[in-house]
């Protein structure tokens, strides 16, 4: 099965294990668009991109433990970590859940292959809010594993 075809049975099971009405196919593939377009945002410290897709409340824990709240503060910080940290970010949305019609969790497998060959693990939980009609990001948490 190819991983359109996995993605596709992860989120059509997704529907029906919380009896909720209203996603559709499209909405999933709409949340993990977005966390693409956020990924490829943060490679590129596209902060036009990234004000594009943030609510103006987002909020963000990193893995550092640092908050940061509201679309400057997050765009900000967003900035001065890719550049500290620069390499391909890969984010691999392993899960959709939905908790109402406009609201999701997207849970994503985060890798940081550093330019100086590091591979950084961790996990990110994205909250989506469907805001007139689209999916933006309203608060991500960035998880470290121990031993990572």
């Amino acid at each position: 099965m190819n991983r359109i075809g996995i993605m596709g049975v992860v989120l059509f099971a997704g529907f029906f294990s919380n009896g909720l009405r209203g996603q559709t196919i499209e909405d999933g593939k709409a949340i993990i668009d977005l966390v693409g377009m956020y990924a490829d945002a943060r490679d590129r410290v596209d902060t036009v991109l990234l004000a594009s897709i943030l609510t103006d409340d987002v909020d963000q824990l990193v893995s550092t433990g640092e908050w940061r709240y509201g679309k400057a503060a997050a765009i900000k910080g967003m900035g001065g970590s890719s550049r500290a940290n620069p390499g391909d970010r890969v984010l691999k949305v392993e899960r959709v859940r939905y908790l109402d019609e406009k609201c999701a969790l997207a849970d994503a497998r985060y890798i940081i292959n550093g330019e100086n060959g590091t591979e950084r693990k961790m996990w990110s939980t994205f909250i989506a809010v469907k805001v007139k009609g689209n999916w933006k990001i309203s608060g991500i948490r960035n998880m470290l594993p121990a031993g990572n």
